[in-house]
């Protein structure tokens, strides 16, 4: 059996509910944010008792978008962002397993209805998210596109990451959580389909993702937030011995950014005005932003804030006119400062 194969049969044939998943990588670890609980008090049983995420992949500020969640599976992640982004916004799921996608059919129109909507802004489509092209996913034309631990499940990662590049507009964003391991998968491990179907063996090497993502245009990846996957289980752990896991969120966005954090002499004040961050934004792991506190940035966080949907929430001082070297505490330094003398190569 292929990749592709051994995914879709463990996905129709081994999981009818989220309690028949052997680890808990594909389970949540982080607490939902109330407003978050309040929409999926919304969402029909069927469709809870089939989710298979290890993250929370709803970033802020939605209304009006145009969504598109790879591997949507029955839908969770599609009818949380529906009561999200109004009428007006348009969220598509994208899913290879025909027996996922008749589940998030089938409560359509009941999420609708209960949602009070004239007409539903969900749409399904039967497909492979590294080839979007058959499915009519326009150039340009997505806002923010959503993962729910799924890309790991993907042979040609490469393949989903090019195609998430293509369809978002510039200033978009992939916002998605996934697994990673601390070092590179054996291919005998890779081939075990409750492993590749546990989300397990086709994570990949952190790193390999970091530089992979750098090749294809997201230059600087900025990782929201992380937990260790502790597996629960065994007889996989066995297997898996010498291996670490984590689930992790990271946001993408297609914008032209540097290789590295330069100074430019730029600053922003947030003025508290997005919903449900009345005190404080997080625009990442490591970046908070305070209402009305003036803070020091680097010209990537100052794109990422000036040329997306977020830039009516801030006051921008400064510009790109003058530049001062690299930012300090982005990890690099003039190299002919360090003493390479005990340096591995």
């Amino acid at each position: 059996m292929t990749t592709v194969e051994k995914v879709k049969d463990y996905y129709t044939n081994n999981l009818n509910c989220s309690d028949d998943l052997k680890t808990n990588a594909c389970c949540t670890a982080a607490c939902f944010p109330e407003n978050i609980k309040k929409l999926i008090k919304n969402i029909n049983e069927h469709v809870k008792n089939t989710y298979y995420g290890c993250g929370l992949v709803i970033p802020d500020l939605l209304e009006g978008c145009n969504v598109l969640d790879l591997g949507c599976g029955t839908g969770f992640d599609v009818y949380i962002v529906s009561q999200l982004i109004g009428e007006t916004g348009r969220v598509t799921g994208v899913d290879m397993t025909e027996k996922q996608l008749e589940i998030a059919e089938k409560w359509k129109e009941w999420h609708r209805d209960k949602f009070n909507y004239k007409e539903s802004n969900v749409e399904f489509k039967l497909g492979y998210i590294d080839n979007l092209e058959p499915l009519n996913i326009d150039d340009n034309s997505q806002d923010i596109v959503i993962s729910n631990c799924v890309i790991n499940l993907c042979q040609n990662k490469k393949g989903v990451l090019e195609q998430v590049y293509r369809v978002l507009k510039y200033g978009g964003e992939l916002y998605f959580s996934d697994v990673y391991s601390n070092k590179r998968i054996p291919t005998e491990l890779q081939s075990d389909k409750v492993l590749l179907g546990e989300c397990l063996s086709g994570a990949l090497y952190w790193n390999d993702f970091l530089n992979l993502s750098k090749s294809i245009g997201f230059t600087d990846v900025r990782l929201v937030k992380h937990n260790k996957i502790t597996v629960n289980n065994k007889e996989i752990e066995d297997k898996l011995e010498g291996f670490e896991f984590y689930s992790a969120t990271y946001r993408l966005f297609k914008l032209n950014l540097e290789n590295d954090c330069e100074n430019y002499g730029q600053k922003v004040i947030y003025r508290g005005s997005i919903e449900n961050n009345n005190e404080y934004w997080d625009l990442d792991g490591h970046h908070r932003f305070y209402k009305d506190k003036e803070k020091s940035v680097c010209g990537n966080t100052w794109s990422m804030l000036h040329d997306t949907r977020f830039k009516k929430h801030f006051d921008f001082i400064g510009d790109f006119n003058k530049h001062y070297g690299i930012y300090d505490g982005c990890g690099k330094d003039n190299p002919f400062k360090i003493n390479n003398q005990n340096n591995c190569c």
